[in-house]
């Protein structure tokens, strides 16, 4: 291989002469003449890229160092270039032998791993520092006592990821590695499901070949969202040129990059596609030094020869330009602080070290700058640096912005407001198109009638479309309504495969889902949902039952068979009460013979059958011509008459009822008797949210609903809600739908009713696909309208239709004890008053009787009331006792003559 050597110093030759003149200067003017430092650089150069951008950083650096002499007053630095190919550990080698022959102080590359390797093995051996600005894998036994590293260590890396993963609530995260090398630096996140919740899939790029398709198709269909790529930056840049071929540059997707170079890729294809885009960003650009720097370096490379297209942008300084920069400034600042270091030409064949090597690397290592990659400062023991930061930089649609910064000892700090932009929607809405997939479904999507052909959002009309079309007014996006393929919802088969609406979110061939989609726990698994703008539950869709033709006895109808029952226990009761009432009190017995004043017979109307017919006239409204004379009797009947009031009243009235409304008797009046019955079939819409709801429930009866649909799903489960409609009106069968749906068919078919109450209670939402930036500003929206009282509104406009005949809300029904239950209880009140009454009235009597005999034992009360069940009887007067009291009287042994005689009423 040719050697190629660039030698700083102006004025040098390689002639006799030459030599000889300097020489001669340097003897004649010692004191004039500045120290020279020599640093040596090793390059490798890649095929149609023949200057290497450290290289240019190299020599830029050492430019920059000798023009501004307040760094180095008294020294000039000096390089020496060598170049070799990629992977030739041993012309490395070779070459890094001639550099310290010619006496270098530091020696600056390669960057492949093999050859910084050989380089470090004999500047170890020299103890020469060698400075390297690439990750290298650190050595296993730590003997690379002169070296130091300005790349961040591989372990603080691999540490910042695992906190950006963790700050996002990344559940499950591909890495995409490009070599080897990648899966040492990111090994804190590999070995986090051991530590967290996090699922981690790893995936090589293909090694040797650009065409990252495949992979990225395998990606997609495994719908993973969350990717980390650990590659350069040339490999990222045709990445994301794939990507954005394979169509995974949306919102949904979030891509990080460990290139420390993401802030110099040429983005602009991506600024407005909504992707999220992370990294990292070493260079310190906040500070305005760097970016003085920065501005010379682009202008500088902007003036040179155009370069083959890299996917940088123009004159942009990449991170490994900046290290070199800064690695060149760190050998400066050590060589300031050394009094007056001697560099001595050094032979790799000898093995005689350098003597002041150990001290100059201590100070390399003790180093403190400022540079264009922040603070830097060296771990003493193993030269790797320390105490750094890096940018956290997220692509935006005004371009890369800074969104946080993270701190090899403080860890992570987000100063973005947003979480997550794939979460909660950083980006405006303002017009873009999205995709809104949607199902046919009256009121809520339906075909528009006109007579002209009608495109695009203009074909459909209903309660979804008035809903879009508020949601774009206060958005301002643009949509664009498409059908579902397959005409479902979305539901999980055997194999846990969804269909539907949901799989159209889940594959992301719609940003959108307006649709009467309900919101349940196995769909918020796959894809999200917005607030609900309607809430329902499941209802029972089933025909009106016929009106029942009266029966010959349907005027026992407005009485239950109880109250009947009970009516007639009391008459048959009053009538015994009234018979031994009548019998009881001596006012109910009368002289058959007014004309005989003296007749000692006497007679009462009250027999038992006189009694009972006394009952049925009251009842019957008709009465009798037999009036009770003494209270007793007369509270008997009084109580009876308005006992009767009250029964006729409440009869006449609920006949009334009974006579003008139709009764309409249901075979079925809730779930339960759906369930307990099979001859009415019963089903729901194939597929749908209901459907999911009985084969989930672990709730009996619905168990038993589910094992009768599944039992029969040719004919239980219908296609679609329309069909289930045909299928009640035209068989003995009940759908199992929406209450929304059912009121919406019952209010435009008056021969359909809903049976039943709510079985459950859920609500209509807007899908979106899972992480969507779309939810949270819906969400929102729908809340807006909310409040507002449109969505109100489009209900009313959608559900009110011609309406049906006025129908009485509740059938008559027959009374029952409840109903008039107290008037029984005055009627037992005035039927106990009357017995005491009567007693009273015959002891009264039985006082009034002692003056015709001065004593009446108890045999003979005994006797007057045996004489009392008779209808007559004669009695026998005589003079009273003086000098007895009346009760002394009703006890005494004279004997009373009574003569008796039946008669029939």
């Amino acid at each position: 291989m040719e050697r190629r050597a660039v030698l700083g110093q102006p004025g040098l030759g390689t002639g006799d002469a030459g030599r000889a003149l300097l020489c001669v200067l340097c003897c004649v003017l010692p004191q004039a003449a500045p120290q020279v430092l020599r640093v040596g650089g090793i390059f490798e150069t890649v095929e149609n890229d023949p200057v290497n951008v450290e290289e240019l950083a190299f020599k830029f650096a050492v430019t920059s160092i000798n023009r501004n002499r307040t760094l180095m007053p008294n020294v000039t630095l000096t390089y020496d270039i060598q170049r070799i190919n990629l992977f030739d550990s041993f012309e490395a080698s070779r070459r890094a032998c001639d550099q310290l022959a010619l006496g270098v102080a530091a020696l600056f590359g390669p960057t492949h791993s093999s050859s910084v390797s050989a380089v470090q093995s004999i500047c170890n051996a020299l103890q020469v520092p060698h400075v390297q600005t690439r990750w290298k894998h650190p050595a296993a036994d730590g003997r690379d006592l002169y070296s130091v590293n300005l790349y961040p260590d591989h372990a603080a890396i691999s540490r910042a990821v695992l906190d950006l993963v963790l700050h996002y609530n990344w559940r499950t995260v591909t890495v995409v590695y490009e070599d080897s090398a990648g899966l040492i630096r990111l090994q804190e996140l590999i070995k986090a499901p051991s530590r967290y919740n996090i699922k981690i899939k790893i995936r090589q790029l293909p090694p040797g070949s650009k065409d990252a398709k495949p992979l990225l198709k395998e990606m997609k269909r495994g719908r993973e969202f969350h990717v980390i790529f650990d590659c350069s930056q040339r490999t990222a840049t045709e990445v994301l040129r794939q990507i954005l071929f394979m169509g995974m540059m949306t919102e949904y997707y979030h891509y990080f990059f460990t290139t420390l170079d993401l802030f110099a890729l040429d983005l602009e294809l991506y600024r407005y596609s909504g992707v999220n885009m992370t990294g990292f960003r070493l260079l310190n650009t906040d500070s305005p030094q760097v970016s003085s720097v920065v501005e010379k370096w682009a202008t500088e490379r902007l003036q040179a020869p155009p370069r083959p297209e890299t996917g940088l942008r123009d004159g942009v300084m990449t991170t490994e330009a900046a290290l070199m920069y800064d690695a060149v400034y760190v050998v400066a600042v050590a060589s300031h602080q050394a009094a007056q270091p001697a560099v001595s030409s050094l032979q790799c064949h000898r093995h005689k070290p350098w003597r002041l090597g150990p001290r100059f690397m201590k100070l390399i290592r003790e180093a403190r700058w400022d540079g264009l990659t922040g603070r830097i400062a060296f771990n003493r023991t193993d030269g790797l640096r320390k105490d750094f930061d890096l940018d956290i930089i997220s692509l935006k649609e005004e371009g890369i912005e800074k969104v946080g910064v993270w701190n090899s000892h403080s860890g992570l700090n987000v100063t973005d407001g947003h979480r997550d932009r794939a979460r909660h929607g950083g980006d405006s809405l303002a017009n873009r198109t999205l995709v809104v997939t949607t199902i046919l479904e009256e009121p809520y999507v339906m075909y528009r009638r006109s007579e002209q052909p009608l495109q695009g959002n203009d074909r459909f009309e209903g309660y979804c479309l008035d809903l879009l079309k508020e949601l774009s007014n206060i958005l301002g996006f643009l949509y664009d309504v498409k059908l579902v393929p397959d005409g479902k919802y979305g539901a999980q088969d055997d194999k846990g495969e969804w269909n539907g609406m949901v799989r159209e979110l889940m594959d992301h061939r719609a940003d959108l889902a307006v649709a009467p989609l309900t919101i349940t726990y196995v769909r918020e698994t796959v894809i999200d949902f917005s607030k609900p703008f309607m809430t329902l539950g499941i209802s029972i869709l089933y025909r009106k039952p016929n009106g029942t033709n009266p029966g010959v006895f349907s005027f026992l109808n407005p009485l239950s068979p109880d109250i009947w029952m009970y009516v007639l226990l009391a008459c048959l009761g009053v009538s015994c009460v009234l018979f031994v009432t009548a019998r009881f009190t001596p006012y109910e017995w009368y002289n058959p013979h007014p004309c005989n004043p003296d007749s000692d017979l006497v007679e009462n109307n009250f027999t038992l059958l006189n009694s009972f017919w006394f009952g049925v006239g009251a009842l019957m409204q008709q009465g009798s011509e037999l009036m009770p004379k003494a209270l007793s009797t007369r509270i008997v009947g009084g109580i009876w008459w308005f006992f009767t009031l009250i029964i006729i009243s409440s009869y006449t009235a609920n006949l009334a009822a009974f006579l003008t409304v139709e009764r309409m008797e249901s075979p079925i009046d809730s779930a339960d008797d759906l369930a307990r019955q099979t001859k009415i079939e019963y089903g729901a819409v194939r597929d749908g949210s209901t459907m999911t709801f009985f084969k989930k429930s672990k709730i009996s009866t619905y168990e038993k609903m589910w094992a009768f649909m599944s039992g029969r799903q040719q004919t239980a489960l219908v296609g679609s809600s329309d069909e289930g409609v045909r299928r009640v009106l035209s068989a003995d069968y009940a759908l199992l739908m929406e209450s929304t749906s059912v009121e919406y068919v019952t209010q435009r078919n008056c021969n359909l009713t809903q049976v039943g109450g709510l079985i459950d209670s859920k609500g209509y939402g807007v899908g979106t696909p899972m992480g969507s930036p779309f939810r949270d500003k819906v969400t929102i929206a729908i809340l807006q309208l909310q409040e507002e009282g449109k969505l109100h509104m489009l209900k009313e406009k959608w559900w009110r239709g011609s309406g049906c005949p006025e129908e009485d809300g509740k059938e008559a029904s027959a009374l029952g004890v409840e109903n008039i239950g107290g008037i029984f209880i005055v009627l037992a009140a005035g039927l106990v008053l009357s017995v005491f009454v009567a007693i009273g009235e015959f002891v009264y009597k039985a006082r009034r009787s002692s003056g015709v005999q001065q004593c009446l034992p108890v045999h003979a009360i005994m006797e007057e009331l045996g004489l009392s069940l008779k209808t007559q009887k004669k009695l026998k007067k005589g003079p009273r006792t003086k000098g007895r009291s009346p009760f002394t009287s009703v006890l005494t042994c004279h004997q009373r003559r009574t003569q008796r005689k039946e008669t029939v009423a």
